[in-house]
This record gives structure tokens, C-alpha cells and sequence, in this order.
């Protein structure tokens, strides 16, 4: 098993904090990815922050009313080692591929 820690994300428009407003999750509970996570009040709105992966929760970082800067942890999620890492994939580079090869008519 891995622990794997969310910092909170950049949220855009030049946010540089968030205040939890509720946790919707508690420790110990297992969460889905893209399940919601919490509730975070920002100077511009309120928003629901979802889960960035599958796991348990291991630890939640601050507390509801706790205000938290940009990449700060948010919460610790045990996953199984083979979950840890990039969420996704990282594309590869490979060579172009010829589909059609294209052919003058003969006269």
C-alpha cells in the first residue's frame, strides 16, 4: 500500500486560497475518483472539489472553517501500490505512420 497526498489545486483567477467549508468525506472511508471530496468557499465562489483517485482516506489535513493556501496538503488517500503515481498517461512519441500511399494513374 501507498499513501498518496492531494494538495489543494489551483482553482484559477489568481486564487491563492480556499476555506473548507465541509468535508464530505471522513477518514477511513473509501472514496471512488471523481466522487466529491469537500466543499471549499474561495474570494469568488463556492466549489465542490472532487476526488483525484480511488482509495481509502488516511488523513484529512485541515479542518472544516480552516482556510489552506494553493498546493498545500488537502487529504492522504492509501491506494494500492500499482494506483500510485499520474493519475492518467503519458502520451508517447512515436514516429508518423504513412496510411495511404498515393499513386500517379499511369497513362
Amino acid at each position: 500500500m501507498a499513501e498518496v497526498t492531494f494538495p489543494l489545486p489551483d482553482l484559477g483567477e489568481g486564487l491563492i486560497s480556499a476555506t473548507v467549508l465541509e468535508w464530505l468525506v471522513a477518514e477511513g472511508d473509501w472514496v471512488e475518483r471523481n466522487a466529491p471530496l469537500l466543499e471549499l468557499e474561495t474570494t469568488k465562489s463556492a466549489v465542490e472539489i472532487p476526488s483525484p483517485q480511488s482509495g481509502r482516506v488516511a488523513k484529512l489535513h485541515v479542518a472544516d472553517g480552516e482556510e489552506l493556501s494553493v498546493g498545500d496538503p488537502l487529504v492522504t488517500f492509501t491506494v494500492d501500490d500499482d494506483q500510485a503515481g499520474i493519475v492518467g498517461t503519458v502520451p508517447q512519441e512515436e514516429k508518423p505512420k504513412r496510411r495511404v500511399r498515393l499513386s500517379l494513374p499511369e497513362d
